[in-house]
């Protein structure tokens, strides 16, 4: 998800996706630790969604 849009979601929306996009980075953390995963690079890119939507929410708290 390309960071324009996350801004354009609102503050519950943000944290509904966080918290999605958190327990799919756990699973796939889980299946990298037992060999099961194929795409490890995805980790990455939850990774980074992650830190995306923290920077979002952090902007809006701090402009109002």
């Amino acid at each position: 998800m390309k960071f324009s849009e996350m801004s354009r979601l609102t503050n519950e929306e943000k944290k509904n996706k966080l918290e999605s996009l958190k327990s799919e980075l756990f699973k796939l953390k889980f299946q990298h630790s037992i060999r099961q995963i194929g795409n490890t690079a995805k980790i990455t890119l939850l990774k980074k969604d992650v830190a995306r939507l923290y920077t979002t929410l952090n902007n809006k708290i701090d402009s109002i």
